[in-house]
């Protein structure tokens, strides 16, 4: 394998050892453990455990506008709304990812109440291309977006939260053209 593949590994393995144990909670020993590869090795793919969180939580974020854009341009007889709320959906399936993006913003939160601004600077560009792709489907309308991504962030919660799909806290959110969560 080469560097990048390996590399590439690790970022996935770092995915599903943060998504369950958080950034405190997760050592990068079994992260290396998981890809069969050395401590010491994993640090000479990233300088320190920061790093590879941060590339953990910027794959994860930089894939939704990527998904959505592709949803849009593939939609044939959807809204946009339809298109990327489906293709979201989709994406979460992958519960790691889903919750990769929950501790990312406990992560954030964490770090800004410690005094590090700096760590969450690349997070929040990331989330910001998130709205621009959301902005750019609605043809710049705020409130569409908005809506759109506080409907998401609230359906993050009740998939995460495991609620099943006939629970009363979906019934206030239009599922009709998206496929339910599992």
């Amino acid at each position: 394998m080469s560097a990048d593949e390996r590399r590439e590994s690790v970022i996935r393995a770092a995915i599903t050892e943060f998504a369950r144990g958080g950034y405190n909670g997760t050592s990068t020993e079994v992260i290396a453990k998981r890809v069969g590869v050395s401590q010491p090795y994993l640090f000479r793919l990233f300088k320190n455990k920061r790093e590879l969180f941060l590339a953990a939580a910027l794959r994860c974020l930089e894939e939704t506008p990527r998904v959505f854009a592709d949803a849009v341009e593939r939609r044939p007889g959807r809204s946009p709304l339809e298109a990327m709320a489906a293709a979201y959906m989709e994406l979460i399936d992958d519960r790691d990812k889903l919750l990769m993006q929950m501790q990312t913003y406990v992560a954030v939160a964490s770090a800004e109440a410690a005094g590090d601004h700096e760590f969450g600077e690349r997070i929040r560009a990331a989330w910001a291309e998130v709205w621009d792709q959301a902005q750019v489907a609605f043809g710049g309308d705020a409130k569409e977006s908005v809506d759109f991504l506080g409907c998401g962030m609230l359906i993050n919660v009740l998939v995460a939260l495991g609620f099943p799909e006939d629970h009363r806290v979906w019934s206030g959110l239009d599922m009709s053209d998206i496929r339910a969560p599992r």
